[in-house]
């Protein structure tokens, strides 16, 4: 009966939510530094402060936010930059993707191997971006694609795969049928 008990699977649930909340935080933390960084570190500038409430809705720690907005005024020595990535995936759908990453070539690899795994390549700049009008929330489309439900599982199971990286922030779709939101 050994590992049948109580603790035990508060200790296995905890250790999940926890991963979870560390992807987010990380996400946040990487916003949090490259806004910083573009404030040169004044908290109360727009950009950091609008950022700094968002994490602060995810229940980010004090100290983390902290943390984060030193390391981007520069005590922590590294440039994060924001990248954007554009391809095409199932049903001929438009995909962008962008990142907050201090290793460019990294993060390009990272998403390279994931949509080679699933049998689509990455595009160049300029591949998939005419298909979306930027907006105030990130990208919109500007002709939205009907997919068929196969379509639909396999755009979502790319999607989730993309997430699963850390420096991805947002993946925006010209889908019309799927809903771009997913939990």
């Amino acid at each position: 009966m050994s590992g049948h008990n109580k603790w035990s699977k508060i200790k296995h649930k905890k250790a999940a939510t926890d991963a979870v909340k560390s992807r987010v935080f990380s996400k946040h933390s990487a916003l949090i530094a490259m806004e910083s960084r573009k404030a040169k570190g004044d908290i109360t500038s727009p950009g950091l402060a609008a950022v700094i409430e968002r994490a602060k809705k995810d229940s980010m720690p004090k100290d983390n936010i902290d943390r984060a907005v030193a390391k981007g005024a520069g005590a922590g020595g590294e440039a994060l930059q924001e990248v954007t990535f554009e391809a095409f995936g199932p049903g001929g759908v438009g995909i962008l993707i962008t990142a907050v990453t201090d290793n460019n070539n990294r993060t390009s690899q990272e998403i390279r191997h994931t949509f080679t795994k699933a049998g689509y390549q990455l595009g160049t700049p300029g591949t998939a971006m005419w298909a979306f009008n930027k907006t105030a929330d990130g990208y919109a489309p500007q002709s939205p694609v009907e997919l068929s439900e196969e379509d639909g599982v396999k755009l979502s199971e790319l999607i989730e795969a993309i997430e699963e990286q850390d420096d991805v922030q947002d993946i925006f779709t010209t889908a019309d049928t799927f809903d771009e939101t997913p939990d």
